[in-house]
């Protein structure tokens, strides 16, 4: 055990080291708020200093709550609208979770726990599979995505394990929660107004920002199965949360997002296998109408034969982007190839699909590599902290067969959740093993004064 000379030395340091993080992101966030007023203009200054006050303030209250700045970017995960820096396009949940990922990196708790660390392996593996075609295809915008989707799986774990480790756990799936209600008021509102004027299409909502109808229906499903599932660490009564899980599984029908409510269909059969069918026997019936709409929206998309809607589209693509994958099969053309290239105006609709023509045959080994032994980590963690973690992400890689995989919050949001699961559980083992450390010393004590007879102890 350290001297008490030593905690005190490491208690400095952190503090000297939280203080100067304060300082930094103020500085940072100034500097981004003077330039973005210079390059954007007023109005825009204005959101933008809006936006870094928000950091200002969370880092202003850092030395009380080290995962202050994650906490509050919690919610921001959730906003896929643009923001323009410098003639480069970001959504805001790609500086929320930047911002967060800096703070978990500087405070967060070491070291990172076993699972935590296989899970960076297997991305890692993805990372290197995918540098081939980084260097075989120069251009800015592949090296740029490459960092981005490391960001996307390793920052998220990172972000979501510090706040989870921090004892933050449950006030981080709250934000999440909150975020994907005010969502869900948003597709409740735009899909009322359509209903009332007869029309019963998919609801893009325009409020509290303009969403896509798969964008919405995924987080929305990301937010149901939260609820659903609610560890018991998070100390939430079926009373309220069932009411919730059904308000966001309508929110998602009300999209007519497919991927989404299958992502949904299948995570929720598979989790009550692996809990034996308790708490599911409604859900799984519900699953049958779900089942019903999803197969019902496809015919009358065929029988419709118009060519340009989601279901021939897609077909094209596949056509397209197979015969693209074809003239460079091993290390594809880049990561996001279609927004740079003239030739290719179309992009890919499935997840292996696009990682193939990303990054060849080399790219989608590592990345079949890193689905498959995610899954397999998340599944063999202890089912409290497990299942929502294992569920969450299974959710997304089915989503990916019906679209693109890599879309920003779509796959941040879901690592986050894994990783505030992972974070929690160490906690818990931390927690547990002071527990029997301290019943340890209180049963050697015991035993001292028991051997010494009551004759030798003066006191107690």
């Amino acid at each position: 055990m350290a001297s008490p000379g030593i905690v005190r030395l490491r208690e400095r340091a952190g503090d000297w080291w939280s203080g100067a993080w304060r300082w930094i992101l103020l500085a940072a966030g100034m500097a981004v708020v003077v330039f973005y007023i210079l390059e954007s203009g007023a109005v825009n200054g204005t959101v933008a200093a809006l936006a870094i006050a928000v950091l200002v303030v969370a880092a202003a209250i850092t030395r009380s709550a080290s995962m202050a700045v994650p906490l509050m970017m919690m919610p921001l995960l959730f906003v896929v609208s643009r923001v323009g820096l410098g003639g480069s396009i970001l959504s805001v949940s790609d500086v929320a979770l930047a911002a967060a990922f800096g703070a978990a990196v500087l405070l967060g708790e070491r070291p990172y726990s076993p699972p935590l660390r296989r899970l960076l392996l297997f991305n890692l593996i993805y990372q290197f599979a995918t540098l081939f075609t980084v260097i075989v295809n120069p251009y800015a915008q592949n090296t740029i995505e490459w960092f981005h989707a490391w960001l996307l799986i390793s920052g998220a774990l990172i972000v979501g394990w510090a706040v989870g480790r921090a004892g933050q756990a449950r006030t981080a799936l709250l934000l999440t929660i909150g975020a994907a209600g005010v969502l869900g008021v948003g597709v409740y509102c735009q899909a009322l107004l359509q209903y009332a004027q007869g029309d019963f299409t998919a609801a893009y909502p325009t409020w509290p920002f303009p969403l896509q109808k798969n964008a919405a229906g995924c987080m929305l499903a990301f937010a149901a199965l939260i609820v659903y599932i609610r560890p018991d660490w998070m100390a939430w009564s079926p009373r309220w949360a069932m009411p919730l899980f059904w308000a966001f599984v309508a929110g998602v029908a009300m999209t007519q997002s497919r991927q989404a409510l299958i992502g949904l269909i299948v995570a929720i059969v598979v989790i009550s296998f692996r809990r034996g069918g308790r708490r599911s026997g409604l859900v799984l019936l519900a699953a049958i109408p779900g089942a019903w709409l999803i197969v019902t929206m496809v015919i009358d998309q065929i029988q419709s034969q118009n060519q340009f809607n989601s279901y021939f589209t897609r077909i094209d693509w596949t056509r397209e982007v197979y015969a693209l994958w074809k003239l460079s099969p091993v290390f594809g053309h880049g990561l996001r190839y279609w927004y740079v290239h003239e030739w290719a105006n179309f992009q890919p609709p499935q997840a292996e699909l696009e990682v193939a023509a990303s990054s060849g045959l080399v790219g989608l080994a590592g990345f079949v590599v890193m689905s498959v032994g995610i899954l397999v980590v998340l599944w063999r963690v202890d089912p409290r902290f497990g299942t929502l973690a294992f569920a969450i992400v299974l959710s997304r890689l089915v989503q990916g067969q019906f679209d693109l995989f890599w879309v920003a919050a779509q796959v941040s949001i879901p690592f986050v959740v894994a990783g505030i699961c992972l974070g929690a559980q160490s906690l818990d083992a931390k927690r547990g093993t002071a527990a029997n450390s301290i019943a340890g010393a209180e049963m050697t004590v015991v035993g001292t004064i028991a051997r010494s007879g009551p004759d030798r102890v003066a006191y107690h």
